[in-house]
C-alpha cells in the first residue's frame, strides 16, 4: 500500500521507514504537523501482524497527537512512532540505540516519549543516543512521572462535566463507575472517594480491584459489564474503543469522563452519545495532563507552571461543551474543529514568517 493512498494519510509532513539490518530494528516515525512546533509523541512497541497495520496505527496516532497538543495550547506539533516487535523480547539495547539514531535523522523535528510497550527502563538507553527525547524521570528535570498530573486533569475535567450536565459542583453522593485501576485510574478513584462519590470499580487485575474495594469502600464490577452499570458517571481509564454500538445503548450514565485513549470506537459514536443525552469529555482533552508534563520537560517549565496548565483543562472542556450545545454537535466533533482551527492558525503564521 502506498503511503499517499493509505486511508489515514492526512497530508502528513513526514513518514519515515527504518529497517536497520544489523540490529533488526524495524520502525516507522510519522510527523503529522509541525505548525505549532516540533512534533512530539510517544513510541509504541507492538508486534504488528503486517506493515500496513503498523502504518495505519502510526498515521492515526500522529494525527491524534497534533490535535492533542493543539487543544492543550502547547507549542508542539504532532508525531508518533511505532517500533515493530514484541516488547518483552525485542527491545534490545542495540535496537534501542538504533532507534535513537533513527530519531536523530529527523534533525529535531520529532521528539519521542513513552507509549504502550516503551517503559521508564528503556528511555535512558534511547537518551544515550539522542537528545530528542522526553517524558521520563530525569535528574534535575520536571515533568517526569506524568501519572499524578494526568489523574488531576481527569478528576477536575470530570467535575466540570458533572457541573455542565448534572448542575452540581461536587461528585459527593454521585455514583461513579471507574473502569481501569492502573496508576491514573486508581488516583482518580482516590480523589473521587475523598470528595464523597460512591464508586463501582473494575480491572483485569483482581488485586487492584481488591485494593480499591478496601481503600475506597467501592463495589466490584465485571470489566465487560461496568459500562452498563447504574451510575451517574462512567470513567474509562483502561483500554480504548469501549464506547461503541454495543455499549452505548446499554449505558445509564449521563457523563463519560476518563483517562483512556481512543475511547470512541468510531467518530460516529460521539453522535450516538449525544443522541442519548450523555455528555462525553473528549479523551485527548481530559487526559492532556500527560503531554503537558512532557512539554514541561522539553520547555523546562516549573512544576507550578505544569500544574497551572493542567488546571486549565476544565476551562477548555467547558468551552467545548458550550460550543457543542450552541452548534447542536457532538463534543468530539467540536474538539476536533477547535484543534484544527489552532493548527490552521499556526500554519498561517508559519507561512507569514517565511
Amino acid at each position: 500500500m502506498s503511503v499517499f493512498e493509505a486511508e489515514d494519510f492526512d497530508r502528513h509532513e513526514v513518514v519515515a521507514f527504518f529497517d536497520h539490518k544489523p540490529s533488526g530494528l524495524r520502525a516507522i516515525i510519522a510527523i503529522h504537523s509541525t505548525a505549532l512546533g516540533p512534533a512530539c509523541g510517544g513510541t509504541r512497541v507492538y508486534p504488528y501482524a503486517t506493515s500496513d497495520a503498523a502504518l495505519t496505527d502510526v498515521l492515526r496516532l500522529s494525527r491524534g497527537m497534533s490535535y492533542k497538543n493543539a487543544i492543550a495550547d502547547l507549542p508542539l506539533g504532532g508525531g508518533k512512532a511505532v517500533f515493530i516487535g514484541d516488547p518483552a523480547r525485542d527491545k534490545t539495547e542495540t535496537r534501542l540505540l538504533a532507534y535513537a539514531d533513527a530519531v536523530n535523522t529527523l534533525g529535531g523535528r520529532y521528539i519521542t516519549a513513552m507509549d504502550v510497550g516503551m517503559t521508564q527502563r528503556d528511555m535512558p538507553t534511547i537518551a544515550r543516543g539522542t537528545k530528542f527525547v522526553a517524558g521520563f524521570d530525569q535528574p534535575g528535570k520536571t515533568g517526569g512521572d506524568s501519572g499524578p498530573m494526568t489523574a488531576l486533569g481527569v478528576f477536575l475535567g470530570l467535575k466540570i462535566a458533572v457541573k455542565h450536565r448534572l448542575g452540581v459542583d461536587s461528585t459527593r453522593g454521585l455514583v461513579v463507575a471507574v473502569q481501569g485501576l492502573g496508576k491514573v485510574g486508581m488516583e482518580v478513584a482516590r480523589q473521587l472517594h475523598a470528595e464523597g462519590a460512591r464508586l463501582l470499580v473494575s480491572d483485569v487485575r483482581r488485586e487492584s480491584v481488591d485494593k480499591a474495594v478496601a481503600a475506597f469502600d467501592a463495589e466490584a464490577r465485571d470489566t465487560d459489564e461496568i459500562a452498563a452499570s447504574e451510575c451517574d458517571v462512567f470513567s474509562p481509564n483502561a483500554l480504548g474503543a469501549v464506547l461503541d454500538g454495543r455499549t452505548i445503548p446499554q449505558m445509564h450514565a449521563r457523563v463519560v469522563a476518563g483517562a483512556a485513549n481512543n475511547q470512541l470506537a468510531h467518530d460516529a459514536d460521539g453522535q450516538a452519545l449525544q443522541a442519548r443525552g450523555i455528555l462525553y469529555a473528549p479523551d485527548y482533552v481530559i487526559n492532556g495532563g500527560g503531554v503537558i508534563c512532557v512539554a514541561g520537560q522539553i520547555l523546562e517549565w516549573s512544576n507550578a507552571e505544569i500544574e497551572r496548565r493542567v488546571r486549565a483543562i476544565p476551562d477548555r472542556l467547558a468551552q467545548i461543551f458550550r460550543r457543542a450545545d450552541r452548534e447542536g454537535a457532538s463534543t468530539n466533533a467540536v474538539a476536533d474543529r477547535m484543534a484544527e482551527e489552532r493548527l490552521r492558525k499556526g500554519a498561517g503564521a508559519m507561512r507569514a514568517a517565511e
